[in-house]
């Protein structure tokens, strides 16, 4: 038995006090009655469906204001309730309009440049910004050999929003940046729109960075019940020459697995297999002469059942779809789904709303042996590679699985522990720093002439990076009294060592130059110490400038800062210190 009910309301209004503006409102109600004990899960896929309700109300909105602008409406004018006046009904915009402006105005192409609603806005983007940055139109192009070798079949917008990012990326993160085919992922992943890809691209990078992601296939070595047990292995390559990975998920114990070697070990396997891929991509790309930029997949069910419910493997399997998702877009061309029993319709309804829809479409799913016939299997798969399991003639090396040992299970201590060494390998540490409570890093030198190195992301927010010199060491922050009892305050988190009473010039002296760095940024830099002391790394919340002849702050910064929720911004950093012989 399983019933849930999601009820949404929306509407429109004018706005009470300020009927220059249009109300937009909508709420929803969920009402779980069973499902498999699954109930958290379902609340989960009920929010993200009300959040794409809102997502998919904006697109509405841009197709109609879209369709004016085809039609050469250039005005709409305002709605009013006297009989003569043309439009009928208030027309719906993504946002308040300011009451100084009469009526919408839709740009002509001419008068536009950029691709938005169609909605005319003077720009509110900060000088530097990745929205500036990328509105220009790059002088120089891509290689047409080039292209066609390795990137593939690309519009000339395309081909313009790749290099934009890549001068982008080239001008805010400072060391290694990622190649063209892993920048196109994310740019195909977002349909080309810059911000967007942008977005999930920094966030991606700034993962990829706190857990060495890059030195995974050099560093992480599978247990050994990851080879018993873990029913997937590469096998050849597909008829459009990509990578094949095969997964007989049907004959896998998941919860053994879970309970032998715990969610991030799991994890970390899987992020494996993707890195697996990417290099195997790279490699078909140059055997068959014509760019592979992803893989195909093929999932066994046969042997899949209620026992594959188990509702930590479940939540085990959303974290990694989820982990997947965010961070190697674009990377499955195929996903083919054979013997699906009468089970996995449960199972697809709690995983698919975790899949992006670009994703899903690439599916094919085939129940009993529909995989044989025409349509099927060998469609996508040369005949004389089809495994043996399959009906085919090529043996295949993926373990047939079974049932893990409890001899083998862990305890959850264990397990957690295990959890807890896996991610704290990486040298990178994160802070938090909130208005008036910056974070800081007490660096003892005892050699002059050493060498302070850094290495930190923006990850949120934009911050003020500053280096001080002091004689005397900062007396340690004293303890919260608070957080004894489990109250912390904002900034909590901080490590703050210069004393409020302590006077700059006098107490402490600022060695490098202030360095203001933006969201997304990634900075590297040195510091060659001229004496002995104590050195002080410090990130500050970055505060709004006032305007030159007033004490009031600019609009634009006002915007700006009104996306940043809780004056709060985050950094990764690392640092070391270097003899000045060892530092090249």
């Amino acid at each position: 038995m399983k019933c849930f009910g999601l009820f949404v309301f929306v509407a429109w209004q004018v706005h009470p006090e300020n009927e220059d503006w249009t109300c937009f409102e909508q709420s929803a109600s969920l009402d779980i009655k069973s499902f498999f004990g699954f109930e958290s899960t379902v609340e989960k896929i009920a929010m993200k469906q009300y959040a794409n309700s809102i997502k998919k109300g904006k697109e509405i909105i841009e197709y109609y204001l879209r369709e004016l602008e085809e039609e050469g409406i250039t005005h709409v004018p305002r709605w009013s309730a006297s009989p003569a006046s043309p439009v009928k009904a208030v027309l719906p915009v993504s946002r308040p309009v300011p009451p100084t402006t009469p009526a919408i105005t839709i740009v002509p192409p001419a008068e536009s440049s950029k691709e938005t609603l169609g909605v005319k806005e003077s720009s509110s983007s900060p000088v530097g910004s990745p929205s500036e940055a990328l509105s220009a139109t790059p002088d120089d192009k891509l290689d047409a050999d080039y292209i066609n070798r390795y990137l593939g079949d690309l519009t000339p917008f395309q081909e313009s929003c790749l290099i934009r990012l890549r001068s982008w990326l080239q001008e805010t993160h400072k060391g290694k940046i990622p190649k063209d085919q892993h920048i196109l992922r994310f740019l195909r992943a977002r349909d080309f729109n810059m911000d967007k890809a942008r977005e999930i691209l920094c966030q991606s990078l700034t993962w990829r960075k706190q857990h060495q992601v890059d030195y995974l296939l050099d560093t992480w070595t599978s247990p050994q019940v990851l080879h018993d047990y873990y029913t997937g292995g590469w096998h050849h390559h597909d008829r459009d020459g990509r990578p094949l990975y095969i997964l007989r998920l049907g004959q896998m114990d998941t919860k053994g697995l879970v309970r032998a070697l715990g969610e991030e070990s799991l994890l970390r396997h899987v992020l494996s297999i993707n890195e697996e891929g990417l290099r195997r991509c790279e490699e078909n790309t140059k055997v068959f002469g014509r760019p592979i930029s992803c893989w195909t997949c093929l999932v066994d069910l046969e042997g899949l059942n209620m026992r594959h419910l188990w509702r930590p493997g479940v939540k085990a399997l959303l974290r990694i779809i989820e982990v997947v998702e965010a961070n190697y877009p674009e990377t499955l061309g195929r996903l083919l789904i054979l013997r699906a029993p009468r089970v996995f319709p449960v199972l697809w309804t709690l995983v698919s709303p975790f899949i992006d829809e670009n994703t899903r479409k690439k599916f094919l799913i085939y129940a009993g042996n529909d995989y044989q016939g025409p349509g099927g299997l060998v469609d996508y798969i040369d005949k004389e590679i089809i495994p043996d399991f399959l009906g085919g003639e090529c043996m295949c090396e993926v373990p047939e699985g079974g049932l893990v040992p409890k001899s083998l299970y862990r305890t959850p201590e264990e397990l957690e522990n295990d959890d807890i060494r896996l991610w704290t390998e990486t040298i990178y540490q994160s802070a938090s720093v909130f208005k008036g409570a910056p974070h800081e890093l007490l660096i003892e030198i005892i050699d002059a002439s050493s060498v302070i190195t850094w290495d930190f992301d923006v990850c949120k927010g934009d911050v003020v990076f500053n280096i001080y010199h002091s004689k005397r060491a900062p007396q340690p922050p004293k303890k919260d009294p608070l957080a004894a009892h489990g109250i912390t305050s904002p900034g909590g988190n901080n490590v703050q060592l210069i004393d409020k009473s302590w006077q700059l010039g006098q107490d402490y002296s600022m060695v490098e130059s202030p360095l203001t760095c933006k969201e997304g940024e990634s900075v590297q830099g040195s510091h060659v110490t001229r004496w002995p002391g104590f050195y002080i790394l410090q990130w500050k919340f970055h505060s709004m400038p006032a305007c030159a002849t007033t004490n009031l702050p600019r609009v634009d910064d006002v915007l700006a800062t009104l996306q940043v929720s809780s004056h709060k911004c985050k950094v990764m950093y690392y640092t070391e210190v270097l003899g000045s012989e060892d530092f090249r």
